[in-house]
């Protein structure tokens, strides 16, 4: 439930980011920025004067998250600039499975039927979501969509190799490479935003983001890597709600029913697991 939580409180990304309207450069920068001070904030709140101490815990594979992290960030934003929406959508769905086989050929995790199964209704109910705005884009923006897909998986997967390691104070660090990257890494002038602009900036990049990320960082402490991917699906449907509800951009009928796929092969399978745990722990207590 804490992981699930993440993905829908940074649900209205897509809408705020349409809402803030900054050329690449600029948008790239104010995230980084000030994603590092809210993930900065929140890790002192969490671990007062053991801030330090967390942060050296997470050692090379932390900076190997923040890395991945910070790819992931440059991937979706300048994927949405030289390709279709749609299309950076559909191929962010294909994240779950790509943690799938990560997990499987690095970490051996083996999973159930039922997980493979969730991530390939899943993964058909976000192509319906996209269906109407997906096309042939361009080459680049699509290769920048498949980078933040596989740096999302990969960054999920590295965390399962330090189990019971809290890796989302490495967030802070990832915040401050996207911002110092983005003036090399990307086209455009600097500028400071105007008050509409700085007060979405702040919502979005604060707030919800060092919220919804923290707990979707902590996602692989207590699920595989391809559950936490599953799961960031939530941020497709319920941000394409968001879009229709504040800007009356209607989703079709298709969107509707992908949605719908998406949101009940989540839930049937959250109430499997659920009723499965339940049976372990009731034969546990028959044991003892």
């Amino acid at each position: 439930m804490i992981t699930a939580a993440g993905p829908l409180i940074i649900s209205p990304d897509a809408l705020l980011i349409k809402l803030i309207d900054l050329p690449d450069s600029q948008m790239l920068f104010w995230r980084g920025l000030l994603t590092a001070l809210g993930f900065f904030i929140i890790v002192v709140l969490r671990s007062g004067r053991r801030t330090l101490t967390v942060f050296r815990r997470c050692g090379l594979v932390g900076l190997g998250v923040a890395g991945l992290f910070t790819l992931s960030n440059f991937g979706f934003v300048l994927g949405n600039h030289y390709t279709k929406g749609g299309n950076v959508l559909m191929i962010l769905a294909g994240a779950p499975l790509i943690a799938a086989l990560l997990s499987r050929f690095f970490l051996h995790e083996r999973l159930p039927l039922r997980t493979w199964l969730a991530i390939g209704l899943c993964l058909f109910g976000t192509s319906l979501i996209v269906f109407d705005d997906a096309g042939a884009g361009s080459w680049i923006g699509n290769g920048f969509a498949l980078l933040a897909a596989l740096s999302l998986a990969a960054n999920f997967t590295l965390c399962r190799t330090r189990p019971g390691v809290d890796m989302s104070p490495m967030l802070v660090l990832a915040g401050l490479m996207v911002a110092l990257l983005s003036p090399w890494l990307t086209s455009g002038g600097w500028a400071l935003p105007d008050a509409d602009q700085a007060k979405y900036l702040i919502l979005l990049c604060l707030i919800l983001i060092p919220i919804g990320f923290t707990l979707i960082q902590r996602g692989p402490l207590y699920l595989p890597a391809a559950e936490v991917s599953l799961l960031f699906l939530l941020e497709t449907v319920v941000g394409t709600l968001w879009v229709w509800w504040l800007l009356d951009e209607r989703p079709s009928n298709l969107a509707f029913f992908g949605g719908a796929l998406v949101i009940g092969t989540l839930l049937i399978k959250a109430l499997i697991e659920r009723h499965l745990e339940r049976r372990r722990v009731v034969a546990m207590h028959s044991l003892n």
